[in-house]
């Protein structure tokens, strides 16, 4: 998923883009309010994380012109303002997290995570498709209850298909929301990693998960067991 991170304390930022990085997310960053406002702008972010006292454009001010232009994102506040009005006028002005520094690392990627969950409509940690149960809160797969290893991309690329269940999921979304560099026109990376996540997910005696639209995209689905679809899962 991608992140954007706006918080001019180059430590903290620096600090916070590590911690999502290490826990596979695609993350861009700046210190600087009016550059924050161009980069949300121009990019489909799950979660931005936004300081309220920003040299060139305020926190409030970004927060303000994010919702006027109708952006999806969802906002976690971080900032040393504590006082309950902050608090109130930052919710109100449409945030959706409001947390005050000094945060925990830990507390901090937790109330990531839910916002991502929440953004595509799964509050619980555990994403459960067929057979297979996706824990989000350290990175795990289970298939029909066995632990099954995953490389950081792969269950990257895993959880996004999985908080979009059922969903066409396109190849252009999967290089938007994972990738910070994105792969060249002609790489079958994408493609690869689908390949390798069916090796692991995929049981002889149960129904394939992740189909392919040839031309369009993947979703990622537990079908009927009598349904027949043109889908393809090769």
């Amino acid at each position: 998923m991608r992140i954007l991170v706006i918080e001019d304390y180059d430590p903290l930022r620096n600090a916070l883009v590590q911690a999502l990085r290490e826990s596979d997310y695609s993350v861009d960053e700046t210190g600087d309010g009016q550059r924050g406002l161009e980069l949300a702008s121009s990019g489909d972010y799950v979660v931005i994380v936004l300081d309220l006292m920003l040299p060139g454009l305020s926190g409030l001010e970004i927060l303000e012109r994010l919702r006027e232009r109708g952006s999806k994102s969802l906002v976690l506040i971080l900032t040393a303002r504590d006082k309950l009005e902050d608090r109130v006028v930052g919710l109100d002005q449409g945030a959706d997290d409001y947390v005050v520094k000094p945060v925990a690392i830990e507390e901090f990627l937790a109330r990531v995570r839910a916002l991502v969950r929440r953004r595509y409509g799964k509050p619980e940690p555990v994403l459960r498709v067929g057979h297979i149960e996706i824990h989000t809160t350290d990175h795990t797969l289970r298939v029909d209850g066995e632990a099954v290893e995953l490389t950081a991309r792969e269950y990257a690329l895993l959880e996004y298909l999985a908080l979009r269940e059922g969903q066409l999921v396109t190849r252009a979304d999967i290089v938007e929301h994972l990738y910070a560099e994105p792969p060249s026109a002609t790489s079958n990376v994408i493609d690869v990693y689908i390949g390798y996540l069916r090796k692991k997910i995929d049981r002889p005696d149960r129904p394939k998960l992740l189909q392919t639209r040839r031309g369009e995209g993947y979703i990622l689905r537990a079908p009927e067991p009598s349904s027949e679809s043109s889908l393809e899962s090769s």
